[in-house]
């Protein structure tokens, strides 16, 4: 922020902000969190309007986006604590044979298909927000998703990776 102008501009904005982050978040603490972080983040920006007149939506943008990613990383947290109870909850234990051929087909794959069928099926993006997040149509992240899960299962039937087998001798 180069000018002296938008930093307090950007501070007069506070109460609206505050507002605008409670009815986001329905909780005056997680709000006053948001607003902080999200003032913090655009005094910090270099790509801040000079105009006052964008300033105002651009602050509000830098808001609803921090909020977003609050939510998204709760999201995965959630899930995360549910994939770990059910892991300790008495479920059999994952084969260790299979954990392996995944990780190396998931490493064989190209940079472009593990970074669909990480976003959509490791991490829960909807094909919606994957296509924002890469920037491509949301017929192409369809596209990108089934391809790339058929070369992660050519992948894992490809592996020279098997389970020890116990021979029945007497």
């Amino acid at each position: 922020m180069g000018t002296r102008w938008s930093k307090r501009a950007l501070a007069a904005l506070h109460p609206e902000l505050l507002a605008y982050a409670r009815s986001l978040t329905l909780d005056t603490a997680a709000a006053e969190d948001l607003v902080h972080d999200a003032l913090l983040r655009a005094f910090q920006s270099d790509t801040a309007p000079r105009d006052p007149d964008e300033l105002r939506p651009w602050a509000f943008r830098v808001l609803k986006n921090l909020f977003l990613d609050v939510q998204r990383r709760h999201k995965v947290r959630v899930e995360h604590s549910r994939s770990q109870a059910q892991l300790t909850s008495g479920q059999r234990a994952p084969d260790p044979v299979e954990i392996l051929v995944v990780r190396q087909a998931y490493g064989r794959l190209s940079p472009r298909d593990r970074e669909i069928l990480c976003l959509i099926d490791i991490l829960g993006f909807t094909y919606a927000e994957a296509s924002r997040i890469i920037d491509i149509p949301m017929g192409t992240v369809m596209s990108r998703i089934s391809r790339a899960r058929r070369s992660m299962i050519e992948l894992m039937q490809e592996s020279n990776v098997r389970p020890f087998r116990k021979s029945i001798s007497k």
